[in-house]
């Protein structure tokens, strides 16, 4: 801006200053032209008078330096001239334009340039009485050679007017630069400067205002974005169209062991797990791509989507799923249902295989009695097989519906070891319930059924003489529920694995007693909806303890009062 300003003001100057030389060259010009035309006029009114008087006397008497006389006579020779010392040489003047105008007309007048000299002649001729003609001419610069002879000061001037239009000029530029510089484009309204800037400086800050808000806006919608992307379960990866990545989130980073250096790397370089990169690099083609990985903790379902825009391919999003739970459910479906199968097939075998030898007529009569006990005993142990595993199913969903309140849990201990007193007799065992009188919050007939299937066990898996003891205990983090027995045991590479549908220690004891291999998962997730978990320990041929904490009933009552989650099966 500067510098257009100085450029402006210095051609002004100069255009100015060439057009009033111009301007005055041509002004002076004209008015010495009239003055000497005037005084050359005199000149001539005197001369002739001189003349007409004293003849050629006279001519060579006056004293005229600067004007030439020329005296022509009526043929065209020439008589006289002041500038001449021998006349008779020169040519005839009778053709010359004033000296025809003075033999018409009495007077006449001509102007003649000069391009040799860069001269104009004036010349004006009057008629004598003899008929013959007095010419006088002047000499008079023209306006070239006069600015040739003012070139000198004329270029002094000019570049003293350039110098001061140079001072002049930047001096304003800064004077009107400086406020420009100085403007406060955070709040373009309050700048007073200059009050033509003023709609400029209005529509600037209102667009200000409008980037503010929209870099606001933009910056929320990133920061959101990048909320979402970081607490996000799934893992996410954006690749550019050469396999580079251009965003991943911490899942992702997490699952490929990557960190925030990576980006802008190639996929490949970061990970080298090959059913990853055989498909992105299908994606990278063009095609969607599914498969599952397995990486660092479990399994993961990978989504590769090529990106297209207006047709071309620009990059792969890639998403993770984590499905392992998915995937021990399925494998937990698959072993529940070969279980389930194989529990039911046994006791159908038997009492198909029992039918059919009644049906054919090859039992004996006293042995029909003990034929229908067998199949009698199968069909219970598949509709206790059966209410098993609807029991799980239901406690798997949490048993919402069922209704709360508190129990006393040693009076509920007591319940279970009386129906129990008998079977245990029976078997030559002692079993018994005693402790402190606490009490929990929870559902009565669940409690009843994880009281008596441990009790149960206790009873099942002793020996004869042995003892089965059901103990309630307070203590300041709760009510501890202990049973104990002094049965066979169980190995310590089995303890963890007790509490898993359908395991058994001793398949062939389990079988002898009829157990189903479901009544300790029964017990576990009874005691998970209820805030617990059992904890077993057993010595092999001595006995077992198996232990379960349940919270206050305060505690209890604030837990329920949360929506149940969903329960692991573990």
């Amino acid at each position: 801006m500067r510098r257009r300003i100085l450029r402006s003001i210095v051609l002004a100057t100069v255009t100015v200053l060439l057009i009033s030389l111009a301007l005055i060259l041509g002004v002076l010009y004209g008015y010495t032209t009239n003055v000497t035309k005037a005084q050359l006029k005199e000149e001539s009114e005197l001369t002739v008078r001189g003349v007409e008087e004293g003849g050629i006397r006279y001519l060579k008497r006056v004293g005229l330096a600067q004007t030439r006389i020329t005296w022509i006579a009526a043929d065209g020779s020439v008589r006289f001239d002041n500038r001449e010392a021998d006349p008779s040489g020169m040519e005839n003047h009778l053709n010359r334009q004033e000296v025809q105008e003075a033999l018409q007309f009495g007077s006449g007048t001509d102007d003649r340039f000069s391009a040799t000299l860069l001269e104009r002649c004036h010349y004006i001729a009057t008629r004598l009485s003899d008929g013959s003609v007095l010419r006088l001419s002047v000499s008079q610069y023209s306006i070239l050679s006069l600015l040739l002879g003012m070139i000198q000061p004329v270029l002094l001037i000019l570049a003293f007017a350039l110098i001061l239009s140079f001072v002049l000029a930047g001096r304003l530029a800064r004077a009107v630069v400086k406020p420009l510089n100085e403007l406060n484009l955070d709040d373009p309204v309050k700048n007073q400067e200059y009050d033509e800037l003023s709609p400029l400086l209005h529509r600037i800050g209102n667009q200000e205002e409008a980037l503010h808000q929209q870099s606001a806006e933009l910056e929320r919608k990133q920061n959101e974005l990048e909320s979402i992307l970081e607490n996000m379960t799934e893992g996410m990866i954006l690749l550019g169209k050469q396999g580079n990545i251009i965003l991943i989130n911490a899942a992702a980073g997490r699952l490929l062991g990557a960190d925030r250096h990576c980006i802008g790397r190639d996929i490949l370089m970061v990970s080298r797990n090959i059913s990853l990169q055989a498909a992105i690099s299908k994606a990278l083609g063009g095609r969607k791509e599914s498969c599952k990985l397995a990486l660092r903790d479990g399994m993961y379902q990978l989504n590769a989507t090529p990106i297209r825009y207006q047709g071309h391919m620009q990059g792969v999003a890639v998403l993770l799923f984590d499905i392992t739970i998915k995937e021990q459910a399925e494998e937990f479906r698959r072993e529940f249902t070969g279980n389930v199968s194989h529990e039911l097939r046994t006791p159908l075998h038997a009492i198909s295989g029992y039918a059919e030898l009644l049906k054919n007529g090859l039992v004996k009569q006293e042995d029909v009695r003990s034929f229908a006990d067998q199949i009698y005993g199968e069909t219970q142990r598949m509709i206790q097989l059966v209410e098993d595993i609807i029991s799980l199913s239901h406690l798997d969903e949490g048993a919402s519906d069922m209704a709360w309140e508190e129990i006393d849990l040693l009076e509920a201990a007591k319940l279970s070891v009386s129906r129990l007193k008998g079977i245990a007799e029976t078997a030559g065992i002692t079993i018994t319930a005693s402790g402190d009188s606490a009490r929990i919050y929870g559902i009565p007939g669940l409690i009843q059924t994880l009281l008596t299937n441990l009790a149960d066990n206790a009873v099942k898996y002793n020996r004869s003489g042995g003892r089965a003891e059901l103990t309630v205990r307070k203590q300041e983090d709760g009510v501890l529920l202990t049973v104990t027995d002094t049965g066979i045991g169980i190995p310590k590479e089995e303890q963890q694995r007790i509490f898993e549908r359908f395991y058994r220690v001793d398949k062939s004891h389990s079988k002898a007693v009829g157990g189903t291999g479901l009544g300790l998962s029964i017990v576990k997730h009874i005691a998970m909806i209820h805030g617990g978990r059992p904890d077993v320990s057993s010595t092999l041929n001595e006995g077992t303890k198996i232990s379960v904490l349940f919270p206050t009933p305060e505690d209890a009552k604030k837990a329920h009062e949360t929506p149940p989650q969903l329960l692991q099966l573990l």
